[in-house]
């Protein structure tokens, strides 16, 4: 019995392979759809905790099955439905290689380059004086390049995305504009909350001659929020942000002398621990949906997501 899921093995019908990444693994299905399963890991500084967390993978997977519905009239999205708690069944499509990071304001690793000197964050200019989780007069996109497993992903400019062929001019454009829009609507949603959606980023492929969004969105993996109310008032005494992210994770691991260097050995984490990032996940579902988590059965996850899952695909 296990009441996280750290890894899965399953064989589906019509299953033709199957990827495995920090946090998800992505079953394709007959070469057209694809099963994707959250998995309860969790990664920081490039690199997969040691331990599941309980109802990650729910809270991560609903979330982003919520703001994929809520912005389809934007944009096209992969999925299709979501037959278990942890898992999202959608159409697969041909991902570009480059990962869309949305910025509203000066905070996380771009504050920590900013710290260091830099005044430019991949090709946009960013000027003196700014302090940190201080607001951008506008968001800003910082792409990146999709590094491979196990490596780090890189910086690059909108020019370079393009003069390189990574994607081309006419589809970047769009992307660039999608991005934009989905980013305003989940700040929309978010402030409805009280929260303000800080940063994200967003994730495209091309079917057909279709760009989709495509993975999850909005999620606390791939966001970052502050609590709205109490923004200013930090801010102008340079307090830290209540925030609802990942970022407390990596800060726990920073204040115990890990950042994914060589030769760095990953902190125990205790049980108080983990279930305190599971608290912050169901926190931030709770906030951020304006709805009540319903905890899933967790008396054997594995065995529940194979259940929900072939019951689904027989339905094809």
């Amino acid at each position: 019995m296990s009441k996280t899921i750290l890894s899965s093995n399953y064989n589906f019908p019509q299953q033709k392979s199957v990827y495995k990444g920090k946090v998800r693994d992505v079953y394709n299905i007959d070469d057209k759809y694809l099963l994707m399963i959250v998995s309860d890991r969790i990664s920081a500084f490039d690199l997969v905790l040691p331990r599941g967390i309980p109802y990650k993978g729910q809270v991560l997977n609903q979330i982003a099955a919520k703001f994929l519905d809520a912005t389809n009239d934007i944009v096209p999205n992969w999925k299709i439905a979501t037959p278990d708690p942890t898992a999202t069944f959608g159409r697969k499509c041909e991902p570009y290689p480059v990962e869309m990071i949305v910025r509203a304001y000066l905070t996380g690793s771009s504050w920590r380059t900013y710290k260091a000197g830099a005044r430019e964050i991949c090709g946009i200019k960013i000027p003196d004086g700014m302090k940190e989780h201080q607001r951008f007069k506008e968001p800003i996109i910082t792409p990146t390049t999709k590094a491979e497993q196990g490596k780090h992903d890189e910086d690059i400019s909108r020019s370079e995305i393009i003069s390189t062929g990574l994607i081309s001019e006419e589809d970047y454009i769009l992307i660039e504009k999608y991005t934009m829009d989905v980013f305003r609507r989940g700040s929309e949603i978010a402030l409805q909350h009280g929260l303000i959606l800080v940063d994200t980023k967003y994730e495209f492929g091309k079917k057909d001659g279709k760009i989709y969004l495509i993975d999850e969105i909005n999620t606390p993996d791939s966001s970052r929020y502050f609590y709205a109310d109490k923004y200013q008032e930090h801010f102008e005494k340079g307090l830290p942000q209540k925030q609802l992210s990942k970022e407390f994770v990596r800060e726990w691991l920073m204040d115990n002398g890990f950042q994914g260097k060589a030769g760095q050995k990953v902190p125990e984490m205790t049980d108080v621990f983990v279930n305190q990032i599971s608290e912050r996940y169901i926190e931030l579902y709770e906030k951020i949906t304006g709805e009540k988590f319903i905890r899933a059965d967790i008396s054997n996850v594995p065995e529940r997501i194979e259940k929900n899952c072939r019951a689904f695909l027989k339905l094809l």
